[in-house]
């Protein structure tokens, strides 16, 4: 028993992708750049790979996450697939079911159910989405709990059914960056997934809140986290730091209200931030890991060491998909190295 609690585990590392779409090319080359990296991190040893839903962004091509999932997975044999996640208050909990019970039925035992309870775009196109506004903030945990008896087992008074999706325990996962959906997870009994590749800011507090509530489910009988981080690796500290100026601008310009193409790298970002903005930008990537192999080796072992996550999540908006393709290698590099006892 002392054995078994001593035993260092390794601990997997994901890919999210939110199939950028760089300034001169088109969503076809973002998704065919996506079966790419989705094909390299299945050779590489990424555990899963997950897809994020967001709308009337011109530089995310993400948007229709199933059917894109359905692409990724034709063209992998091995790797986990899902979204990272599917906003479900844009979705009736019936349509998701039957969409992820499609999945799941053409790719079994690789698809992932990972839901937000973000709008994932601005007002006026939330507004274009949804039948109605007129939810409240008790739907999302009634919707989560409508998928789950969707995927579960018939019951014999249950009057609608998934079609595929019934029976087949497609696994859920919640994800967010505040207590909200950590509370819920842990009362569910969820996996769940922490976006601190965004909005680090209560980190520590939402993983400690999860786990400290956490109730045994049938899916999951121990807490579950998974932390996402953005990760930008080259052969040089240098030039990973001239790769992550296309993120950084891509947030200056989320901030601005004008989100657009990802913008190449430039060598010098003063010129184009006011002082407010780079405070802010520099807030909200804080967390990033940029380097090296020797930098993003430490910077993944420390994040293990103070997240102490039971999985590592890799977000990498990279403008030169050759130069993603390193990133994500370089990344996968050290992964044999990330073990907690």
């Amino acid at each position: 028993m002392d054995d078994e609690m001593t035993e260092n585990t390794q601990v997997p590392l994901s890919v999210l992708d939110l199939s950028p779409i760089p300034q001169g090319a088109k969503a076809r080359d973002a998704f065919h750049a996506s079966l790419d990296l989705a094909q390299h991190a299945e050779k590489w040893g990424y555990q899963r790979y997950w897809l994020a839903e967001h709308h009337n962004m011109t530089g995310i091509g993400s948007a229709a996450t199933s059917v894109l999932l359905g692409y990724l997975a034709a063209g992998t044999t091995s790797l986990r697939l899902g979204s990272g996640g599917v906003m479900l208050p844009n979705h009736a909990p019936l349509v998701i079911a039957e969409q992820f019970g499609t999945l799941e039925s053409l790719y079994p035992g690789r698809i992932d159910l990972g839901l937000g309870r973000a709008p994932g775009t601005d007002q006026r196109t939330m507004m274009a989405l949804r039948r109605h506004l007129s939810g409240d903030v008790d739907d999302f945990p009634r919707d989560v709990q409508e998928l789950q008896r969707y995927f579960g087992d018939v019951q014999p008074d249950q009057a609608v059914q998934a079609v595929p999706g019934q029976g087949l325990h497609v696994p859920i996962w919640l994800l967010g960056s505040s207590l909200y959906s950590a509370q819920l997870a842990a009362k569910l009994g969820l996996p769940f997934a922490f976006a601190s590749h965004f909005a680090p800011d209560m980190l520590f507090q939402v993983l400690n809140l999860y786990r400290e509530n956490f109730t045994p489910s049938a899916q999951c009988q121990q807490p579950y986290a998974l932390v996402c981080v953005n990760v930008i690796a080259a052969d040089s500290d240098r030039d990973a730091r001239f790769l992550f100026t296309s993120m950084q601008q891509q947030f200056i310009n989320l901030r601005r209200g004008s989100p657009g193409p990802l913008p190449p790298p430039v060598d010098n970002l003063h010129a184009l931030w006011s002082a407010g903005e780079q405070y802010g930008v520099e807030q909200a990537l804080r967390m990033s890991i940029v380097g090296s192999e020797g930098t993003i080796r430490h910077g993944l072992q420390t994040l293990l060491r103070e997240t102490d996550a039971d999985e590592i999540m890799v977000n990498g908006q990279i403008f030169d998909h050759q130069a993603r393709l390193r990133s994500f290698e370089i990344v996968a590099g050290v992964k044999n190295e990330l073990v907690k006892g």
